[in-house]
């Protein structure tokens, strides 16, 4: 067995890493796209304060959706939505208590979650999960 050398797997790493912000960053375009055809009007895209980040803000019916955004180009790893973690739905939950201090106007919120897969050959699929908690 040969072994890789620092640089070579350093290449591997960063074209890896390129190609997994490319899927976000198309998936979260994909999003905006989508909630916006079901009658969302989005605020903000990568919303951020801190080290916390909300991948949507949007409004409909005069709540506020913070929405997480995952998206796979395959099913290797399980579907989008089971990579949301506890540790991010709290991230969401600090984040959105930043922004109502901010933007203290909005009475009524939600937490949501988007998951897209987009695989070969096949339509791509949408799974709004609306009103996900703790």
């Amino acid at each position: 067995m040969q072994l890789s050398s620092g640089c070579e797997l350093a290449k591997s790493i960063t074209l890896a890493m390129a190609q997994h912000n490319k899927t976000g960053n198309l998936g979260e375009a994909m999003a905006v796209e989508y909630l916006t055809g079901k009658g969302f009007t989005v605020l903000h895209r990568n919303w951020r304060h801190s080290h916390w980040e909300v991948d949507i803000i949007a409004s409909k019916d005069n709540v506020l959706h913070f929405a997480e955004v995952k998206t796979r180009r395959t099913k290797k790893f399980g579907h989008p939505e089971e990579a949301v973690s506890k540790k991010k739905i709290q991230n969401l939950i600090n984040a959105s208590e930043e922004y109502l201090y901010q933007f203290p106007q909005w009475k009524r919120i939600q937490f949501d979650i988007l998951a897209i897969t987009i695989l070969k050959d096949e339509p791509v699929e949408y799974f709004l999960i609306e009103d996900v908690y703790l």
